[in-house]
């Protein structure tokens, strides 16, 4: 188990310092690059590195104190599994030219989530009111309809 997170880890690793070697800049320039740096900043517990990458609204700064909050709440070994994560990326789906859908998950969990980038003023930045709008778009669709709502 530790060997395949090892192995996964070094994966990514290479894979994002591929992306850097192709003359991509690790600033705010990139959606891919964007969404995996604001994830690998939430993993280790950095906020203030995926403040910077997000979208600023009251919203999206909302939903990331509260995730920081339970992030500060967690017990060490959590912490550590989430900093030796490494990011899964499931599928990138660019909606226009200034909007993707990131879906990811981290090799500590295995969840999938999804995130929104947008291009604002020629920067990527993540918009994580998606996630949970998405996640609730979800839980509504498959919420049961029992026989006195028919």
């Amino acid at each position: 188990m530790i060997r395949t997170l090892i192995s996964l880890y070094i994966l990514t690793a290479l894979v994002l310092s591929s992306c850097s070697a192709n003359n991509k800049s690790t600033d705010a320039d990139d959606d891919v690059n964007v969404a995996s740096k604001f994830i690998r900043a939430a993993l280790d517990g950095k906020y203030n590195e995926a403040k910077k990458l997000m979208l600023t609204d009251s919203t999206n700064s909302n939903f990331l104190e509260v995730a920081e909050r339970n992030y500060q709440r967690l017990d060490l070994d959590t912490k550590a599994g989430y900093r030796l994560a490494s990011i899964n990326i499931i599928k990138v789906q660019p909606v226009n030219d200034s909007t993707t859908i990131f879906i990811y998950s981290n090799s500590y969990k295995n969840n999938h989530d999804s995130l929104k980038i947008v291009k604002k003023n020629n920067s990527w930045l993540v918009d994580l009111k998606y996630l949970y709008q998405h996640d609730m778009d979800t839980l509504i669709k498959n919420i049961p309809q029992s026989d006195s709502l028919k």
